[in-house]
């Protein structure tokens, strides 16, 4: 399969027009799949409807078909076609976040795919921010699902190189549209319990949700195994580089001591770090990955810095540990899928 790209600039068109979006839109209608940008990651998209287009998904990534995808809209409207019940608190949360990176758990109406929901009576949907993801909707004028547009476990892609390096020749069209601005994927919240539950942390924090909401819950329960998961990200290991990555939970001096006993081995080390300690450590690689003072940086920066560690060969790779609160939360969580919760503790 020959895989088309098409630039464009987000900030180029007035009224964002792109004109350049309408071969993509004509192939997503024909049911190929197209990757294209959001506020969060770069998403691979089929058209939610049709068996066929959801399949596509699944090979081009390689992923587990009972791993349910979540379905980006191109207005607020077009959730009532998708699901059958809108909480008041859903409502109010549609009102205060859509568009932008918060997808919803909802009751899901008859006409979308048992593929995109891994048979399950619930449906996961969004309302991207970005202007070429809205566009592109716009023109489709269907639902599309879109999980994120890279090979299954490897780092999500924030850049259009990132998406060809995985899956050139095994998708129809890349929409390049830049880099993303969050750089982690959205915050998903199941809203048909009385409770909403947080299954996923994202760019929208916990803190933010109960401003709006009141008491919300996070999900305890994201990695038992065996269970159907309702929300992307809860069952498979995800992220990794293609070196073992391992969390330090310690001071700055124990982790050189850890990179020191593995050099000491032969090993080649690389570090994640923040810009603030960039400069502290010795390694064969050290990477800065934000600033630790905005973990939104972090956030913004993560996958891209571990696609990084990738064109250099590694035998391990250490990281500092964050905090877990407001977007570090997403940040942790996502490394410790991609270290396959190995953690190193002082």
């Amino acid at each position: 399969m020959r895989t088309k790209m098409w630039i464009v600039d987000k900030n180029e068109q007035e009224n964002h027009a792109y004109p350049q979006l309408e071969e993509a839109a004509k192939l997503l209608k024909e049911g190929e799949t197209i990757a294209f940008p959001t506020e969060t990651v770069y998403g691979l998209g089929a058209d939610a409807t049709s068996d066929r287009a959801v399949d596509k998904i699944f090979v081009a990534k390689g992923r587990p078909s009972d791993n349910p995808l979540i379905i980006h809209i191109g207005s607020k409207e077009a959730v009532e076609k998708i699901a059958k019940e809108i909480p008041s608190s859903a409502q109010a949360l549609i009102d205060r976040f859509w568009p932008g990176p918060l997808t919803l758990v909802l009751k899901k109406r008859p006409g979308i795919s048992e593929k995109v929901t891994a048979g399950l009576e619930t449906v996961a949907v969004r309302m991207p921010s970005h202007p070429i993801a809205l566009e592109l909707l716009k023109k489709v004028d269907l639902p599309i699902a879109a999980p994120s547009a890279n090979l299954s476990g490897k780092p999500s892609p924030t850049l259009a190189k990132h998406v060809w390096a995985d899956l050139d020749g095994r998708i129809s069209g890349i929409v390049d549209g830049g880099p993303t601005g969050v750089g982690v994927e959205s915050t998903v919240l199941d809203c048909t319990e009385d409770t909403p539950l947080i299954l996923r942390p994202g760019g929208v924090t916990k803190e933010q949700i109960e401003a709006v909401v009141g008491k919300v819950r996070v999900d305890k329960a994201l990695l038992i195994s065996g269970q159907a998961p309702k929300s992307p990200g809860m069952k498979y290991t995800h992220y990794a580089p293609n070196a073992p990555l391992y969390i330090v939970q310690g001071s700055r001096d124990f982790l050189q001591k850890k990179a020191d006993e593995w050099r000491g081995q032969g090993k080649r080390v690389g570090i994640l770090t923040t810009t603030e300690n960039e400069s502290f450590y010795q390694a064969d690689v050290v990477l800065g990955c934000g600033s630790r003072d905005d973990l939104s940086t972090v956030a913004t920066h993560l996958y891209e810095v571990l696609r990084s560690f990738n064109e250099h060969d590694l035998d391990i790779i250490l990281s500092e540990s964050f905090p877990e609160e407001g977007v570090g939360q997403a940040v942790m969580n996502r490394l410790m899928k991609a270290a396959g919760h190995q953690i190193i503790l002082e």
